[in-house]
């Protein structure tokens, strides 16, 4: 499938009066102009839309889904990446403190209305990321326009450490959530350590969310990064976590399920 890539502009409030520039990658399929895809915003990491989300939203892209990537720092910074050296991870990790979380969640949903409001969207919406993009898909899904969302390796949700005065509420509100969840972790992320991947888990399940809880042996943070992940990027490992990203999307955004129906109970087999 074919790609067209843009950008709009948006007016931003919560942060005080700017712009944040919302990258776009549009599934094309020549001959047929109003062909509709669901959406899918895809967050990122510390560093805003580098060459690997890039390449992951093309990738989305080219599977079907119209892409929207927010510029998440826009209050600091204009729309250019951070460097992956140690100023840009400076920098990242200031800015992302810095930030109210008021403003991280207007750019959600500027991000859901731009993608809602293409004649060629579906209407049928998920979000994704990595990182500090992971929690940002993840408090995305508290919007009910939100079918599906796959967290990768996401990180101060345990901690409660996201945004200005590091006191995000995202744990008290998992009730919230009203689509189905993947969350990915690697065992030896030392972003997120086994006691606080413990914590996001019971709290999904004691908010009776759907979800899905995958920890990788052996992987570390960020290692789905294929350009400058200090030795931590597997490729096989991010295939497996492709595919069950596209389960779940495929599921959840491509078909209409209609109503849910009451769960039936599980029988006690073999």
């Amino acid at each position: 499938m074919l790609i067209q890539e843009s950008y709009v502009d948006m007016p931003t409030k919560a942060g005080g009066d700017g712009t944040m520039r919302i990258f776009l990658f549009h599934p094309s399929i020549p001959g047929y102009p109003k062909a509709k895809f669901p959406g899918v915003v895809v967050f990122s990491e510390i560093y805003q839309v580098t060459g690997p989300v890039s390449r992951f939203s093309r990738l989305l892209a080219g599977s079907g889904y119209i892409v929207a990537a927010p510029s998440s720092y826009h209050e600091f910074i204009g729309p250019e990446p951070l460097a992956y050296d140690v100023p840009g991870t400076d920098a990242g990790n200031e800015y992302k403190i810095t930030k109210t979380l008021s403003a991280y969640d207007e750019d959600a949903d500027l991000a859901i209305d731009t993608l809602l409001k293409l004649p060629t969207c579906t209407g049928r919406i998920g979000a994704t990321g990595m990182c500090l993009g992971g929690h940002l898909a993840y408090r995305c899904s508290f919007s009910p326009h939100i079918k599906a969302a796959v967290c990768y390796f996401a990180t101060d949700i345990h901690s409660h450490s996201l945004g200005a005065g590091k006191s995000d509420d995202s744990l008290q509100r998992a009730k919230d959530i009203r689509g189905e969840l993947v969350m990915i972790f690697g065992k030896r992320d030392n972003h997120v350590p086994g006691e606080g991947r413990d914590v996001i888990r019971k709290t999904l399940h004691e908010a009776g969310v759907e979800f899905s809880f995958y920890e990788i042996a052996g992987a570390q943070h960020a290692f789905i990064r294929d350009e400058l992940s200090k030795g931590r990027y597997d490729p096989r490992i991010s295939g497996v976590c492709w595919a069950m990203l596209e389960e779940l999307f495929d599921r959840r955004l491509k078909i209409d399920l209609g109503e849910e129906a009451e769960k039936e109970k599980v029988e006690d087999i073999c």
